[in-house]
């Protein structure tokens, strides 16, 4: 199919341009079927919830001292009900439903070989509209960009293009779908091209991210209307003098706040896991608490969009804001971490505007003439919260002017997006989204080949069939060992317990080759080297890649521990990129792999 259309197509870059602007166009009409899937939802499940038992929806806790206020605290069954719609899903898409998935999505993009299945996209679009239109607290951002990626997947299998191809085409489908879903097409360029792509890509894929985000939106904004998602008044800079020295220090309590949040949100997940429960009753449990906040602090609930309105129109109350900082985060870290569906983008825009609302709210009450009311404060911790918290500065600039559509803010929005990510970076490397990856020892932005180097363990790669001499034998022994294991380089050297403690080499016995006297009399233990280098089946294939470079070696030796060394195999260069090259086969990444022992010496 591919070949065929090239025929009709003057040139490589036109078809993608061409391919991208369909998938541009057919991600803005499915991310328009996702926004009213999850207002559908809302209105008959959350909204009529709310009607069914007589509970008050933008009430808190003052409408417990009200007459019937008793069924507030009914509340809790709303996003309880929506986790029991959640386990049929579940059941029938083990893995596909349940936690926050933006990980995994990465994951498949830019370590394994970008298929991804269609019915990712309906998967997504349900479980997501389940889980925020009951109530639960989460975003639609992180499923949206899966929802166009998966579309982008589908066009590169249809296609079979290459693996580099493919991850432009995935990268064009989470352009469209984030420019369609917050109608700001230079947002979904900055997206794909900072989160998806990682920073890295070329001329072409810019290309297609651009012609993809301005299909989607042309689509988007003929079904909306050219509105921004947060109206709010025309803010500006009261005493820039005053004023951007509190923005960088708001910029910088923001990207603390934004590593707790981070860390929150992964110790809340860990907690989840551990938990010895039945995997259908933890996101019920999750909906179960995030209900009860909501009793006495509805706002918490769902995206929070309108609250963030609320907030940016200046009519937010500082210590609500103050509270609500800690409570999103808490709501979003058990809706995600019990198994609910959803992304962490819409939590981040909140947390970020209630932190900049309540400082607003303080430097504003101390200094009326010299700053800004609270609402400009609050627009602006929006952009610096996303940056810090995603590591994507320019996704979070151009999203909020974008959604806003207020260009006065730019100057504080690039500096406090900025100090806010090299705050958070330098108290914690990791963005939300790869957390996962260095915990298994990968750096995601490393690129492929390094990634999945340090994916595979060196266990999956040594050989088992050592021989060993002891350190009591003497040399004419050793000759013996060589004569018959002609294939190795060196023998390990192992004490009277088995322990490893040196190896030798026929380099270590040629000066006495030739004497027969000293060949009886010198024992093994006394020439061997003794200043041995070791891996464990722990360590990855790019740990043994960089150590065949350093030290100019073929062979390592594999022990059970650094401490025990216990002899289990040897790994050899060849066999690293035998398994290296199996694994690019396996995960269908069809570019060339390059150079893989060039690749680990520079690096």
């Amino acid at each position: 199919m591919y070949s065929k259309l090239k025929e009709f197509i003057p040139g490589e870059n036109t078809a993608i341009l061409i391919t991208a602007a369909v998938i541009g166009l057919l991600a803005g009409i499915v991310i328009i079927l996702f926004r009213e899937s999850v207002h559908f939802v809302h209105e008959h499940l959350f909204v009529y919830g709310h009607k069914l038992l007589g509970i008050n929806e933008t009430g808190g806790w003052s409408d417990l001292f009200k007459e019937d206020g008793w069924r507030r605290l009914l509340l809790p069954l709303i996003p309880m009900f929506g986790m029991v719609l959640l386990i049929p899903l579940s059941k029938f898409f083990p893995g596909k439903v349940n936690g926050y998935g933006f990980t995994k999505f990465l994951r498949r993009v830019n370590l394994e070989n970008g298929v991804i299945n269609a019915k990712n996209i309906f998967i997504k679009i349900a479980a997501t509209a389940i889980t925020i239109g009951s109530g639960n607290s989460a975003g639609v951002e992180g499923p949206t960009a899966q929802i166009g990626g998966a579309l982008g997947s589908q066009f590169g299998q249809k296609l079979r293009v290459s693996g580099a191809r493919m991850k432009v085409y995935i990268a064009a489908g989470s352009a469209g779908a984030i420019a369609g879903i917050f109608n700001a097409p230079l947002a979904g360029i900055f997206f794909a091209a900072e989160i998806i792509l990682l920073g890295t890509y070329k001329i072409s894929s810019f290309s297609a991210l651009v012609v993809a985000s301005a299909m989607a939106t042309v689509v988007s904004r003929a079904y909306y209307n050219n509105e921004a998602i947060f109206p709010i008044p025309d803010y500006y800079m009261v005493n820039p003098l005053v004023e951007i020295p509190l923005y960088a220090v708001m910029a910088v309590l923001i990207g603390l706040l934004a590593v707790a949040h981070i860390r929150f949100f992964y110790f809340i997940r860990d907690k989840f896991d551990s938990v010895q429960m039945h995997a259908q009753v933890k996101p019920i449990i999750g909906a179960f608490l995030v209900g009860s906040m909501g009793i006495i602090f509805p706002e918490v609930m769902g995206d929070g969009y309108d609250y963030i309105a609320k907030v940016l129109a200046g009519d937010g109350i500082v210590w609500v804001m103050l509270v609500l900082i800690a409570l999103k985060s808490i709501a979003t870290a058990i809706t995600l971490g019990a198994g609910g569906a959803g992304g962490v983008f819409a939590p981040a825009l909140f947390i970020g505007a209630v932190i900049g609302g309540a400082f607003g709210g303080i430097v504003h009450a101390l200094l009326p003439n010299l700053t800004a009311t609270p609402g400009a404060y609050a627009t602006i911790g929006i952009g610096a919260f996303l940056a810090a918290s995603t590591h994507a500065p320019m996704t979070a600039i151009f999203l909020l002017v974008e959604m806003t559509g207020n260009y006065m803010i730019i100057v504080p929005v690039m500096l406090t997006a900025i100090v806010g990510t090299v705050t958070a970076n330098k108290f914690y490397s990791d963005s939300i989204d790869t957390v996962d990856f260095t915990r298994e020892g990968i750096d995601i932005h490393e690129g492929r080949e390094v990634a999945i180097l340090k994916s595979i363990r060196v266990g999956k790669a040594i050989s088992e069939d050592v021989d060993f001499i002891s350190e009591t034998a003497n040399i004419n022994n050793l000759l013996d060992l060589f004569a018959i294991a002609k294939d190795s380089l060196y023998f390990p050297v192992v004490d009277h317990e088995g322990k490893m403690v040196g190896v030798v080499s026929m380099q270590d016995v040629k000066t006495i080759l030739h004497d027969e006297e000293q060949r009886c009399c010198h024992l093994v233990g006394a020439i061997c080297s003794r200043d041995v280098i070791t891996l464990t089946p722990d360590h990855n294939l790019f740990d043994a890649m960089q150590l065949f470079d350093i030290k100019g070696i073929e062979e390592i030796p594999v022990v059970e521990d650094m401490e025990e060394q216990w002899v289990v195999g040897k790994i050899k260069r060849r066999d690293v990129i035998s398994v290296y090259n199996h694994e690019v086969l396996k995960r269908g990444i069809s570019e060339k792999a390059g150079d893989i022992r060039l690749l680990c010496s520079s690096s």
